[in-house]
């Protein structure tokens, strides 16, 4: 790959942005989604259509984006640590022995790094996701970070949000939790994501001077509750009625139709705040002049069924496009890419590898991840005809034609084939079963050999938990 004339490095992530969700890619099923923004950045950058999560979810998949390295099939077994709800395999902090991408870019290029994240998990005690950043800055207050203690919420503000079909105690306390944090708030510019893209443009100003700089963003939206500005609802849904703005983690097919349309539009409205909030960024990385000299790329952790496939909320069995299929937008200083799209398999850990050549940086240690420029464009063979995807005790995997999702037992197999129309409807496992057997094959071997033991025993068990939020990691 050609080397940039700049060295600078812009990383945006966003929590739960579906990939049909950013115009540029398409539609959900129920309509439509305007994110101008990004669809203009999409036009003069590299857009991935086939981008996927190597883990999740949301703290696996960090692991695998900050170092390049495979989580999966989460051999770390210590992942029910003190200090937090969530005990999905996987969610621990970066292991010691392995280097992040900021330490990388500081210690062996001279980097100055920057952190902006309201993504509370990541700063959990026990965590270290902000390793190698010589600056970082966390927003509190988002979901159910116990920020504030006070004034108490009243039962009549908890009935507006939870339909009385969902409420349970345990929902009714966590939103009380997330509407205490929400105290105060006047103005759309008081709103998590207006917040994190108004600091990094101010950091991008104070730190315009860097020799080479890296900053990464970490956008929670448009992950539930989904609080938005009321008129970026009725954009989508102009509608009243009792509002759901958490996930249930649970089957839609009962719910009354504008429930489910209102919960929709919620969704649909936050991810079109954060594209115009995001145009904050890129408009300060335009007057600053910093757009020639920066490489910007935007992705997300993973998606969330919003009741499109008949359920809300993520879980890895059975998996779904809805929560695996991840954007992907990389705008080369240099043009490179601009315009086009590719259509090869990626993951997260391409990213830090992406990063790391057009930096120029060797990495301490082998990477997982490939990287995608010079793969994408021709100049050299991508690595992959297959990806897969870890999430517990189940594994997806995903080539040309076939989308295969097991535990890891081996049973339980839902097997689509992706050349079929409407191939969602049809499982069609009973009829190839060879083709199971060697998707498996390759889910074990990029498992390196194996399984761990404990993972094993959360089959029969089903202890898995189906999201990282706390309502789903502990059973009603």
């Amino acid at each position: 790959m050609r080397m940039a004339s700049g060295k600078n490095v812009v990383l945006v992530v966003f929590d739960s942005l579906r990939r049909d969700c950013v115009g540029a890619y398409g539609a959900p099923p129920w309509g439509k989604v305007e994110t101008p923004n990004l669809d203009a950045l999409a036009s003069e950058s590299l857009m991935f259509t086939r981008a996927y999560p190597e883990t999740l979810p949301t703290l696996p998949a960090r692991r695998a984006m900050y170092t390049g390295q495979n989580v999966y099939p989460f051999h770390n077994g210590d992942f029910r640590l003190k200090g937090d709800f969530v005990g999905a395999p996987g969610w621990g902090p970066v292991p010691e022995e392995q280097d992040t991408l900021a330490e990388l870019l500081r210690d062996r290029n001279g980097y100055r790094t920057g952190l902006i994240a309201d993504v509370y998990h990541m700063f959990k005690p026990s965590k270290n996701f902000c390793r190698g950043f010589d600056q970082w800055m966390f927003l509190r207050g988002q979901e159910g970070d116990p920020q504030r203690s006070g004034p108490a919420i009243t039962e009549e503000e908890v009935e507006r949000w939870i339909p009385q079909e969902l409420f349970n105690d345990r929902r009714a306390n966590f939103l009380k939790q997330c509407l205490k944090n929400m105290r105060g708030r006047e103005h759309e510019e008081d709103y998590f994501n207006a917040r994190i893209f108004i600091e990094a443009a101010r950091w991008l100003e104070e730190n315009r001077d860097a020799d080479r700089f890296f900053l990464c963003l970490e956008s929670f939206d448009p992950h539930e509750p989904w609080f938005v500005p009321e008129h970026y609802r009725r954009m989508y849904d102009d509608s009243d009625g009792r509002e759901q703005v958490m996930s249930s983690y649970d089957e839609t097919t009962s719910w009354e139709p504008g429930l489910v349309r209102r919960t929709q539009a919620n969704y649909s409205g936050l991810v079109t705040m954060c594209d115009r909030w995001f145009q904050h960024l890129h408009e300060a990385m335009r007057s600053l002049g910093l757009l020639d000299n920066t490489l910007l790329i935007v992705t997300s952790d993973h998606g969330h069924s919003i009741g499109d496939e008949g359920y809300l909320g993520k879980r890895g069995y059975p998996s779904e496009p809805a929560v695996l299929d991840i954007p992907l937008i990389v705008r080369h200083p240099e043009g490179l890419g601009s315009g086009e799209t590719s259509d090869i398999l990626v993951q997260h850990t391409d990213i830090p590898a992406t990063i790391l050549e057009f930096a120029g940086v060797e990495p301490s240690q082998p990477l997982d991840g490939m990287p995608l420029m010079d793969a994408a464009l021709g100049a050299k063979a991508p690595n992959r005809d297959h990806v897969t995807v870890g999430w517990g005790s189940s594994v997806t995997v995903i080539d040309d034609r076939w989308w295969l999702n097991i535990k890891i037992d081996g049973t339980g197999a839902f097997l689509y084939d992706l050349t079929a129309p409407n191939s969602r409807e049809n499982n069609v496992a009973d009829q190839n079963i060879e083709v199971i057997r060697d998707l498996f094959k390759k889910a074990v071997a990029d498992a390196r050999g194996g399984f761990p033991e404990y993972l094993m025993e959360m089959v029969t068990t089903q202890m898995d938990a189906p999201g990282c939020s706390e309502l789903a990691a502990r059973p009603v």
